[in-house]
């Protein structure tokens, strides 16, 4: 009967926590709070803090290669680069290039912003980290989330799930992180810089910017065609208006089902031995820097056009580089309309905002090019 009783204690998850696991179970529980109760990123920091959860729970073996279940969502997902570019055929049915094609110079603030990923490079090189792990925190600077689980895992799959968890964070987070940043780096006069209104796109132009920008794009950055070509295909699904139902399965039930398995595997990735390392604590600081950076990056460049412009655009709007797709573009309508109710900047942030998806894009592929 001991035995029995002994071989029960000791097969069970309690008899081998750790304080670490504890810890974890904590994080988890923060980012569940988050999510659920702040809705920040629900769609993926839910099922991101579920698997951290689940992957802390002693004896599961839900990440044992060649057997666990989430290894397998982990490995043949991830692993085998199926669901990032899956990922991005629902990013690109969702979005609209309109703002782009019709004000062509915020294709430039999209790259401007980009600025803070190369800078957190060097930055982060500087700290220790070796050049792939410099390079995958520094896209989190990007703030698009599958372009960083992307290139990180293929350049430092070890950092996987901090480096996730940084970049939707911080996605989260754009409206506490962005407005004092553009306030700061902008006048009261500019923020009240009137836009007018876009011009109207035709569906012709709509058809054939994902034809030939993807090309363009692919042939000038090879590396960029798992991800670009999703991308694009979306789009053209949206714009083409003669596949509503792949259109509608791109944007709905596709992108949710690879929404889950992508959340549940990053959160996975994150035991606490991974995770519980003074590097990590530095990687969240370093991601935060590389976000700010964007962000200033992109109103300074767009300062900088005006020098040059004889209609002049509103400053904050270069503020929407990054990815954050449409949360950054919100934002920077806000703060302009906070200034002069008359501020409509919604649309015209959109431009740089899609733009810096391509531009975030086209960074990581750069690195995968030179360092892989």
């Amino acid at each position: 009967m001991e035995k029995v009783l002994h071989e029960l204690i000791t097969s069970s998850g309690f008899f081998h926590l750790t304080l670490g696991n504890v810890i974890m179970w904590t994080i988890a529980v923060v980012l569940m709070y988050l999510a659920i109760k702040k809705e920040y990123e629900p769609l993926l920091l839910l099922p991101i803090s579920f698997g951290i959860l689940v992957v802390n729970l002693p004896l599961t073996f839900l990440m044992e290669p060649d057997s666990g279940l989430i290894w397998r969502f982990y490995h043949y997902g991830i692993d085998w680069e199926i669901i990032p570019p899956l990922i991005f055929l629902g990013l690109g049915a969702m979005t609209d290039f309109g703002p782009v094609i019709a004000n062509p110079k915020t294709l430039l603030l999209g790259g401007g912003a980009q600025i803070g990923v190369y800078i957190t490079f060097f930055v982060a090189l500087l700290f220790g980290f070796d050049i792939k792990e410099a390079a995958s925190i520094s896209i989190v600077g990007g703030a698009d989330g599958p372009t960083t689980i992307y290139l990180t895992s293929k350049l430092a799959s070890h950092m996987l799930g901090p480096v996730a968890v940084a970049a939707y964070s911080y996605m989260a987070l754009v409206p506490i992180i962005q407005p004092p940043i553009m306030k700061l780096l902008t006048t009261k006069a500019e923020r009240r810089t009137v836009m007018r209104k876009l011009r109207t796109v035709s569906k012709v132009e709509k058809i054939v910017f994902p034809v030939v920008t993807g090309t363009l794009i692919m042939l000038i950055v090879p590396a960029s065609a798992a991800l670009m070509a999703m991308f694009m295909l979306g789009n053209l699904f949206k714009e083409s208006g003669v596949v509503e139902r792949l259109t509608k399965a791109a944007q709905n039930e596709l992108m949710n089902i690879v929404t889950i398995f992508l959340g549940l595997s990053v959160g996975a990735t994150m035991t606490a031995e991974i995770f519980l390392k003074r590097e990590v604590i530095l990687l969240f600081i370093l991601g935060l820097f590389a976000f700010a950076i964007a962000t200033a990056s992109g109103v300074l460049l767009a300062k900088f056009m005006n020098l040059f412009l004889k209609e002049k655009i509103n400053p904050l709007i270069g503020a929407a580089g990054v990815s954050a797709v449409p949360m950054s573009a919100r934002v920077v309508h806000k703060v302009g309309a906070e200034e002069n109710k008359r501020n409509y900047l919604l649309m015209h942030a959109m431009g740089p905002n899609v733009a810096g998806v391509i531009g975030t894009l086209v960074a990581a592929s750069v690195m995968l090019t030179f360092l892989q």
